[in-house]
């Protein structure tokens, strides 16, 4: 039988159950026992069939996808976040539509439009700066939407994330705490990267309070990429005057600067320690192994995801949810007390 004139009432005959078993296989998994959605599932392989979720959105009912727009696919900074939620989503019947902006939020706006187009039945995305528009889009539509990776009390939407303020003001508290007075900034653009920014407020909130002032020329930027960061660094290495820390905007900057180091024959940490933000895949592995403040990415994907579809299944009512998840500084060996003078 050909796949494409296959249907629901195929399916349910092949394996065995009523038309109403398969669809509540499609949309409530968890309401159905694992062996009949191994029989359907093996039916659909076997029959080729494939749902018509554009029908199904086209009569008022869930089209079954949730669209995620984030800034970049191209690092590790997203990877688990985009892991879990997508696995979350799998566990409560639904698929996820992933696209990225290049931390453009003009593009990120006409992004979430398109999935708007294809009927998707709520939106995720990255940070709480987005553009009026986006806002103006999310509201008129009334799509269920979500901010993931950043809390605050006050947001215009619902989120799920740390507070990278916080983050920052960690990472600079580490280095002053163990001594350090000389320390300089590697941050990205803060240009439509709200998470970059605070966590750079954050930073010089506890420089300020200690009384310790950055000079400009250990006030570096390079966009998020180890090769990007490992050059502004060789430069700063160049020029002498070192800082005795170095505050970086997440991990692939500090790793940069790490690389740096090395290249350069500046020991880490024994002539600048380097502290980053995020925990990473390889922070803990490489040689030194990198300090930094642990974003729960993993968490923030599968919380965002429950709360995401939470809203999406609360039809009449809708309330902001904004859930605060904790930070944690982990110490390794990047980091160290200055060297005497």
């Amino acid at each position: 039988m050909a796949g494409r004139h296959v249907d629901i009432v195929h399916v349910a005959r092949r394996a065995g159950v009523s038309p109403a078993t398969v669809s509540r296989t499609f949309n409530h998994p968890s309401l159905v026992r694992a062996d009949t959605r191994a029989r359907i599932s093996a039916a659909v392989d076997e029959l080729g069939y494939i749902r018509n979720r554009a029908a199904r959105s086209i009569h008022g009912k869930r089209s079954g996808t949730i669209g995620l727009v984030v800034p970049t696919v191209d690092n590790a900074i997203f990877s688990r976040l985009i892991q879990s939620f997508s696995d979350a989503l799998n566990r409560g019947g639904f698929t996820l539509l992933l696209a990225s902006h290049g931390y453009d939020l003009e593009r990120e706006k006409d992004l979430l439009r398109s999935f708007l187009e294809h009927r998707v039945d709520g939106i995720a995305v990255i940070g709480l700066d987005h553009e009026d528009a986006t806002f103006a889009l999310i509201e008129t539509r009334q799509v269920p939407a979500v901010a993931l990776w950043n809390h605050d009390g006050e947001s215009r939407m619902s989120c799920v994330g740390p507070e990278n303020r916080h983050a920052g003001y960690l990472a600079a508290q580490h280095l002053a705490d163990l001594g350090h007075r000389r320390i300089g900034l590697l941050f990205p653009p803060v240009r439509g990267n709200d998470r970059a920014a605070a966590r750079l407020e954050g930073a010089e909130a506890l420089l300020g309070e200690r009384g310790i002032a950055v000079p400009g020329r250990w006030r570096i930027e390079a966009v998020y990429s180890v090769a990007a960061a490992k050059r502004v660094c060789v430069d700063l290495i160049g020029g002498g005057d070192l800082p005795t820390g170095l505050v970086a905007g997440n991990d692939v900057l500090a790793q940069g600067a790490v690389f740096a180091a090395t290249e350069r024959a500046v020991g880490v940490p024994d002539r600048m320690s380097v502290v980053g933000i995020g925990d990473f895949s390889g922070s803990a592995e490489m040689t030194p192994s990198l300090t930094t403040v642990r974003l729960p990415a993993a968490e923030i994907g599968e919380a965002g995801a429950e709360v995401l579809l939470e809203l999406v299944r609360s039809e009449q009512h809708r309330p902001l949810v904004r859930r605060n998840l904790p930070l944690e500084l982990v110490a390794r060996v990047s980091t160290a007390p200055p060297p005497a003078p």
